[in-house]
């Protein structure tokens, strides 16, 4: 191999046993249907993150409220908060 060739790339590929199983796939593995394994691991973390989320949403228990308006993001998916804050609209309206 000419030194020039040498300075742009790594090289050959090294020899590497050809009998040897593994997972991931082996020495230098691309498999054929990468991007749908990809697709589909990530939708499977997506949902899981997803019903996680839900579950922490559900379990929420608040034993202040927050300022009225005040910046608090999980105003928005707490369900006790936002129960509080459709109560406390309703006081207001009737009072009036």
């Amino acid at each position: 191999m000419r030194p020039t060739s040498l300075l742009r790339s790594g090289g050959p590929k090294i020899p590497y046993p050809k009998h040897v199983w593994s997972p991931a796939g082996g020495w230098y593995a691309q498999p054929a249907n990468w991007k749908a394994n990809t697709a589909i691991m990530g939708a499977v973390i997506f949902g899981i993150a997803a019903m996680t989320w839900s579950l922490s949403a559900d379990r929420e228990h608040r034993e202040h409220m927050p300022q009225p308006e005040a910046f608090f993001p999980s105003r928005y998916w707490s369900r006790q908060v936002r129960e509080y804050e459709r109560e406390q609209r309703g006081r207001e309206g009737g009072s009036s």
